[in-house]
């Protein structure tokens, strides 16, 4: 509750607009004092909710590992030990975005086989269409097993949270035919059309990524940040200058709330640090989403295959 640039006031307008649609317990973690005056000003339904008291706050400038190891009283190290200990079922934060990744690698256990666990990007589509692009950070440097299962945990989720039947699996690269690329791109190139459990289609290039040729897109962290950032960019331009369209509006990440990182054995969702109520009922519901579908036990059974 005391992450991101308008806790705890935004979570809670979120919380109102979730309850709207959606029914799940939730666990509300940080300092009760402030939770409760801005509770004091809504009128959420007192079943709905349990607060969990947390003293401190992981600024956003905070070295990762040594704030989880210092504050242990703060609201993202007390929930991902709630998690951990299964005492809930997903974890959602727009905290310190280091924290959230490291105490996803080591508060939980990544799920048995995974080499690294990825985080993604939603694609809006030219024709309304929606891809996924991954990874978009966490492994800046990796090599072609990693892609390989990157792109097996990104059709999982295609398939349960996107509906996409059997997503078409692309290799980011410079050129669309094969051999082309860093060694990178050219050594995981064989090891993807090789991989019977994905529907690989070849490379795409910078100029498909918003088009209809591939749904799950798969590249090193580096390469994804760059891509994501300059998505991200475009939109802020569109907004500044007063640009609307229904196509660059899909652009706004608030409709998809949060990142999950793919890997480990619970949901953990990500949002961004200026996420606003409606980021925030979305991340809810994505959460929710991944339970119900049991993506995490899906992801596990398909590595072990």
């Amino acid at each position: 509750m005391m992450g991101g640039d308008f806790a705890p006031l935004e979570i809670i307008k979120g919380i109102e607009q979730y309850l709207q649609q959606g029914n799940a317990h939730l666990v509300l973690i940080g300092d009760e004092e402030k939770i409760n005056a801005a509770l004091s000003e809504t009128s959420l339904p007192e079943n709905s909710y349990t607060l969990v008291h947390a003293s401190q706050v992981i600024d956003m400038h905070e070295h990762p590992t040594k704030a989880l190891k210092e504050k242990t009283k703060s609201s993202i190290a007390v929930g991902f030990h709630l998690l951990a200990s299964s005492k809930t079922d997903a974890f959602i934060s727009a905290g310190n975005t280091g924290a959230m990744l490291v105490g996803s690698l080591y508060a939980l256990k990544p799920i048995e086989g995974v080499l690294r666990p990825t985080i993604s990007t939603i694609m809006p589509k030219e024709n309304g269409k929606t891809g996924l692009l991954l990874d978009v950070g966490l492994n800046s440097d990796c090599k072609p097993e990693q892609l390989n299962q990157f792109a097996i945990m990104g059709s999982v989720y295609a398939q349960n949270i996107l509906g996409i039947e059997n997503p078409r699996v692309a290799l980011i690269n410079i050129g669309e035919e094969e051999g082309k690329g860093n060694l990178l791109a050219q050594a995981t190139y064989p090891v993807l059309k090789e991989n019977k459990h994905i529907n690989f289609i070849g490379n795409v290039e910078g100029r498909d990524l918003f088009l209809d040729k591939a749904d799950v897109m798969v590249c090193d962290g580096f390469t994804g940040n760059i891509i994501l950032k300059l998505a991200e960019s475009f939109f802020e331009i569109t907004q500044r200058k007063e640009i609307h369209h229904e196509y660059l509006d899909r652009f706004n990440f608030e409709i998809y709330g949060g990142t999950p990182v793919l890997g480990v054995a619970k949901p953990v969702i990500i949002g961004h640090g200026i996420s606003k109520g409606k980021a925030f009922k979305n991340m809810i519901l994505l959460a929710e989403k991944m339970i119900e579908k049991n993506v995490m036990q899906k992801l596990q059974t398909e590595l072990e295959n």
